[in-house]
């Protein structure tokens, strides 16, 4: 009986938990968070967890209000799941828009459709779960290593322990270096290099210029970048560390200071008449190679990105294999086993008050149940809607429910060894997407329609998927502190439900933002959206049958061959290939100072627990400054989305004060990163705190 776990709270205490206060504190988190998220992944092609900047932004909110660590729990449990429905939307909703599926975004019908596939992915998400908690969440042989690190954190913060101070000081530093750009107080943005060779092998580079027109007939072109000074893409860098930023980095020169300028060499006879017609037909109109530059990038390069982030998807998968398999073989098992219950373990009796912890009370399964296929019968509608077929909706609807719940299995087994952060959900999304693209052409639904049913496939099943990891986490960490899962259960659906409603305002505010700035919206170099491209030029290639199958082909040799030689990531090397140059620059930046901070701890010969204050400090920096940068840049996007201009102090930003003004607050940047968390060090003989670093 010694070897009984037993939770932080006592089961039949009477505690607080599902609290108005800790409900309204989590969806404001929710909403923040997730919005923050699908900020930088469209922009950067990644997100950050949520789970620790939720449980210490709840911890220091509700000790205001001498919060119970129950209520804690349950704001970070729906602070957190914004986050994933974010995930979900950004890797999917855009590629509707870029793949042709739909002709606009800011539009009532995309609002509606956009809502339904998030707020079913989630629902969805939940419901599986539910269906698995007991069996997932008491597996002695799943380590849940974040979990057990965020409910580390929150008992920590019962003795006074919080690092709510350092990532609210990091919101604000984001988001006032990120306004100061936007009005050109520095050179924020890439300063752009154009380098071209002539015919008789001459070159010379021209900072934000154009050279003479005379070496044109056989020259190369190519147009380098400095980092963007960007407080997100180096919280990024920070983030990743200096290897995979490296890494990251590696594919933006392939592709900017290889392919590119090759490629313009090559076809630059065939390039320069129809520059010309389109300048008017004058023989000494100045060429705007820059567009050029851009739009072999776009249209060759990135094709040949596609193949490799497919290549990477699949090694990444192979990689995992072995956790792979196991947590399709648990998966089975836990259905098995889930299926053998009739309701769980009896619920524990109240004694007084409805605030009494409950740590095996779930949802009722036969509720659970109705509700998985009346949301199915919803999906079959909607697929009808996209599809046009009956037939084409019900096989959809199958999938959908089939590779859902399956994958929600397999993502929370995964979340259970590896944790969250780790988990590769574009991975199995892009399994589903091929599974469903090829379904569609058996079945001999073709055209947009068929590419808008199998997105909508991928979008339900990525939300899914993603809702389901992030919930089995936050149920093992309520699950350790001794929180009750129906209440938890209960507040993920009003987290999900609201963030569907309100996602999809952030994606429109930049879409339409971009394109009043003078951008496309989604698949813009500012708002690049790395997977939802990615997903629509699978969906186009398989069912539409448009995809530039030879650059594609290209993409997957060098995958194989990036694999052949060892490369640690060949999916982050291929998004940068697919990203603009200043963006993997600063994300590389990022690393290289994560580098320094390592360097400067082992000088100073850090113990162990100096080291994970340091780590914990330094993550929970860079996080709030991503999370500034983000939510600023969202008003910027309001602001253009309203056509509200704005000030521009320098409208030059390759003058002199602007530049060194860059300089100033990349180098004030850099600094903050490395000092602040090395200030946070202790003392030696001080306790080590529960690290949040996986």
């Amino acid at each position: 009986m010694s070897n009984e776990f037993k939770p932080f709270v006592p089961p039949n205490t009477k505690t607080r938990e599902f609290t108005i206060r800790a409900l309204v504190i989590g969806l404001f988190m929710c909403v923040i968070l997730g919005a923050a998220n699908a900020y930088l992944g469209l922009r950067a092609g990644m997100t950050i967890a949520a789970t620790y900047p939720a449980a210490i932004i709840g911890m220091a909110l509700l000790r205001f209000f001498k919060g119970s660590i129950l209520e804690e729990n349950m704001a970070r449990t729906v602070g957190s799941i914004g986050e994933s429905v974010a995930a979900g939307a950004i890797f999917t909703i855009p590629a509707f828009l870029i793949s042709g599926a739909w002709q606009k975004f800011d539009s009532p019908a995309a609002y509606i459709q956009s809502t339904v596939l998030m707020m079913v992915g989630g629902i969805l998400g939940i419901l599986f779960v539910t269906v698995l908690r007991k069996i997932m969440v008491e597996d002695k042989d799943l380590p849940f290593p974040e979990s057990v690190a965020a409910a580390e954190i929150h008992k920590a913060g019962r003795a006074g322990m919080s690092g709510a101070k350092p990532l609210f000081i990091a919101m604000i530093v984001g988001a006032i270096v990120y306004i100061l750009g936007a009005i050109k107080l520095f050179a924020a943005t890439a300063i752009d290099f154009t380098i071209k060779i002539g015919t008789m092998g001459k070159s010379f580079i021209r900072l934000g210029g154009e050279t003479s027109t005379n070496m044109v007939s056989t020259g190369g072109v190519t147009m380098f970048s400095a980092p963007a000074i960007s407080p997100a893409y180096l919280g990024v860098g920070y983030i990743i560390g200096p290897k995979l930023g490296a890494l990251n980095f590696a594919g933006g020169l392939l592709a900017w200071g290889l392919f590119v300028p090759m490629l313009i060499y090559f076809l630059g006879p065939q390039l320069e008449p129809m520059l010309r017609a389109q300048a008017g037909g004058d023989p000494n109109t100045p060429l705007v190679w820059g567009g050029m530059i851009v739009a072999v990038w776009k249209y060759i390069v990135r094709p040949i990105a596609v193949g490799g982030m497919l290549v990477g998807a699949c090694f990444t998968l192979y990689k995992m294999r072995k956790n792979l398999i196991t947590g399709v073989k648990r998966a089975v098992t836990d259905v098995k086993k889930a299926a053998a219950q009739t309701g769980g373990a009896k619920e524990v009796k109240n004694t007084g008050s409805e605030e009494v912890s409950q740590p095996d009370k779930d949802l009722n399964l036969k509720g659970v149940f109705i509700g998985l296929i009346v949301t199915i019968c919803v999906m079959v509608v909607v697929y009808n809607y996209f599809a046009g077929t009956i037939s084409g909706a019900i096989a959809a609807a199958i999938v959908m429910a089939i590779a859902g719940f399956f994958f929600a299995a397999v993502s929370g087994n995964l979340v259970g060894m590896i944790g969250s952060s780790n988990n590769p959900i574009s991975g199995l999304t892009l399994a589903t997407l091929i599974l469903s693209a090829l379904l569609m052409v058996i079945i001999g639904v073709s055209g947009m329609k068929g590419v808008a049913a199998v997105l909508g496939i991928a979008a339900v099943v990525c939300v899914s998927s993603a809702v389901a990891g992030e919930m089995l986490q936050d149920l093992k960490v309520g699950h350790i502190l001794g929180g009750t899962p129906k209440k938890m259960q209960i507040g993920d659906f009003i987290g999900v439900i609201v963030a569907s409603l309100v996602m999809y305002f952030p994606l429109l505010v930049l879409h339409v933002g971009n394109i009043n700035a003078g951008g496309i919206g989604f698949g813009d170099p500012a708002l690049p959206a790395p997977q939802a491209g990615l997903m629509a030029a699978l969906s186009k290639g398989i069912v539409g049958g448009t995809m530039a199958w030879p650059l594609v082909i290209i993409g997957i040799v060098m995958g194989i061959a990036l694999i052949l030689v060892q490369v640690k990531s060949p999916m982050l090397f291929s998004v940068g290939m697919y990203l603009p140059l200043e963006t993997t620059f600063a994300i590389f930046v990022g690393g290289l100072i994560k580098g320094i901070s390592d360097s400067a701890i082992q000088k100073r010969k850090l113990n162990d627990a100096q080291k994970v204050r340091v780590e914990n400090t330094g993550v929970l920096i860079a996080s709030g400054l991503i999370s500034g940068e983000a939510l600023m840049g969202l008003v910027i996007a309001g602001l253009s989305f309203a056509k509200i201009s704005i000030p521009e102090i320098f409208a030059d930003v390759t003058s002199a004060p602007a530049l060194i003004g860059g300089a100033i607050v990349l180098v004030f940047l850099g600094m903050y990163l490395v000092r602040v968390p090395l200030a946070h060090a202790g003392k030696a003989d001080e306790p080590a705190p529960p690290s949040a670093v996986m």
